[in-house]
C-alpha cells in the first residue's frame, strides 16, 4: 500500500506548478484525475521540448516531466453539462487542485463556496500568483516574475554582476511543494474536524518565505545580502573554484575543516595564522583567504583536488553537469532514474520522487496519460455515465 492511496484529488491545473504538486501526490498512491480542455489539454502538451516516437510523433518532454501517473479526461468547463461533470466528481473527491485567475472558477459555479455545498468534506486549493487578497491579486506572473519579486533573483549572481536567474524554474517547482505540503495538512485536519476547508496559495507568498536566512541577515543585521556568485555570506569557505583542468569543484567547510583544508592544499601559513581558526575571522579576511584558494586548487586537477579533500573529510562537490549527475554512479545506485513505457516513444526515462519507504510501497513511476485518454471511463465508472449518454456529450461539446 502507498502513503496516500484511497485518496482521490481532483486536478484542474496547469502548466507546472500544481500538476508537479499532484504528480508527486500521485505517485505517493493518490488518484489524481486531471481535467484537461478537449482538444488542446493543458497547453504545456504543445510545449518544448518534444520527444518523437517512431511513427513520427511528438510528445512534450516538458508535460511529461511533471504529468505522470495521472488519468485525463476532457471537459470543457464552460459548457453548463461539463461544469454539472466537474461538481458531481468534487462531490466524490477528496481534493480539488485549480491554478485559474481570481474570480474565474466563481463565474462558473465552481468556486470553493459552491464546492462546499456539494461535498463539505472537499480540501479545495486555489493556486494564484499573488494571492486571493491583495493590491496584486488580479496581476498576472510566471516563474521568473515571482523569482524576480520575491527575491530570490537579486541574491543570485556574480559578485559585483546583475541579477541572474537559476537555471530551473525555481519558483514553480517550490510552489508545487508548498502546494503538496498543504494539501497533506489539510488533509489531516480534514480528518480531525470531518470538514474540508480552503487554501489559499500565492507563489509570491512561497517565494518570500523561502527567503529564511536571507531574511534573517535583514532582520538581525540590517543587511541586505549583496550578490556573491557560489560564495556564502555567513561562512568562508564556500564556494566553487576552479581546478586545473577547468572543471570545477565547490567546498563548503565550517571551523573543524579549516585546519585538514589548508594541510591537504599546502596552504600552511593560512594554518598557522590564529586570526582565521574561526569563521568570524575569516569573513573578516574573505578575499586574503579566496585569493589563497583560489591559487591552490588551480593547481590540482578536479579528480586530485576530490581526492585530497575526501581523504581529509572535508565536505567537497564536483559541479556536475546534467548528463554527469544522472550518470553519477551515486545518483544510478539509488535508482533516481527510473522509465516508463509510453504508447508513441517506447520506453521514456524520468526522474522518480526521492523518497524510499519501509512500512509503505515506495513510489513508482508511470507514464503520463494521452489526452482524454480515462474520459469515458471516469465518466462510467465515478458517475454512472453509459455509452449513449457520453456520446451525446461529446457531440455537444461537453467533454
Amino acid at each position: 500500500m502507498k502513503p496516500l492511496s484511497g485518496i482521490t484529488i481532483l486536478d484542474l491545473s496547469r502548466v507546472l506548478a500544481c500538476p508537479f504538486a499532484s504528480m508527486v501526490l500521485a505517485e505517493l498512491g493518490a488518484e489524481v484525475i486531471k481535467v484537461e480542455q478537449p482538444g488542446a489539454g493543458d497547453e504545456t502538451r504543445g510545449f518544448e521540448p518534444f520527444a518523437e516516437g517512431a511513427r513520427g510523433e511528438r510528445v512534450s518532454g516538458y508535460y511529461m516531466a511533471c504529468n505522470r501517473s495521472k488519468r485525463s479526461i476532457t471537459v470543457n468547463m464552460r459548457h453548463e453539462e461539463g461544469r454539472a461533470i466537474i461538481r458531481k466528481l468534487a462531490a466524490q473527491a477528496d481534493v480539488l487542485v485549480e491554478n485559474f485567475p481570481v474570480g474565474t472558477l466563481k463565474r462558473r459555479g465552481l468556486d470553493f463556496a459552491s464546492m462546499k455545498e456539494v461535498n463539505p468534506r472537499l480540501v479545495y486549493l486555489s493556486c494564484t500568483g499573488f494571492g486571493q487578497t491583495g493590491p496584486y491579486a488580479k496581476r498576472k506572473g510566471y516563474d521568473t516574475v515571482f523569482q524576480a519579486m520575491g527575491g530570490l533573483m537579486s541574491l543570485t549572481g556574480e559578485r559585483g554582476g546583475g541579477p541572474v536567474k537559476p537555471g530551473l524554474p525555481v519558483a514553480d517547482l517550490t510552489s508545487g511543494l508548498w502546494v503538496a505540503i498543504a494539501i497533506l495538512a489539510a488533509l489531516r485536519g480534514r480528518d480531525a474536524t470531518g470538514q474540508g476547508g480552503h487554501v489559499d496559495f500565492s507563489m509570491l507568498d512561497g517565494q518570500v518565505a523561502l527567503l529564511t536566512i536571507a531574511a534573517a541577515r535583514l532582520f538581525a543585521l540590517g543587511e541586505v545580502p549583496p550578490r556573491l556568485g557560489t560564495e556564502h555570506p555567513g561562512r568562508v569557505p564556500t564556494a566553487s573554484f576552479r581546478c586545473a583542468d577547468g572543471r570545477f569543484l565547490h567546498i563548503t567547510a565550517s571551523d573543524q575543516h579549516w585546519l585538514p583544508l589548508c594541510k591537504a592544499l599546502g596552504l600552511d601559513a593560512l594554518a598557522a595564522d590564529e586570526g582565521l581558526s574561526t569563521n568570524a575571522g575569516r569573513i573578516a579576511r574573505r578575499e586574503e583567504v579566496m585569493q589563497a584558494l583560489t591559487a591552490a586548487m588551480g593547481r590540482l586537477t578536479r579528480a586530485e583536488a576530490v581526492a585530497a579533500l575526501d581523504a581529509v573529510d572535508v565536505p567537497n562537490g564536483p559541479v556536475l553537469a546534467l548528463d554527469e549527475v544522472v550518470a553519477d554512479p551515486h545518483v544510478e545506485a539509488r535508482g533516481m532514474v527510473g522509465r516508463f513505457e509510453h504508447p508513441a516513444l517506447g520506453e521514456f526515462p524520468a526522474l522518480r520522487l526521492p523518497y524510499r519507504f519501509e512500512g509503505w510501497d515506495d513510489p513508482e513511476i508511470a507514464r503520463p496519460p494521452l489526452l482524454g485518454e480515462h474520459t469515458e471511463e471516469v465518466l462510467s465508472q465515478r458517475l454512472g455515465y453509459d455509452a449513449a449518454r457520453i456520446a451525446a456529450l461529446r457531440e455537444e461539446g461537453a467533454i
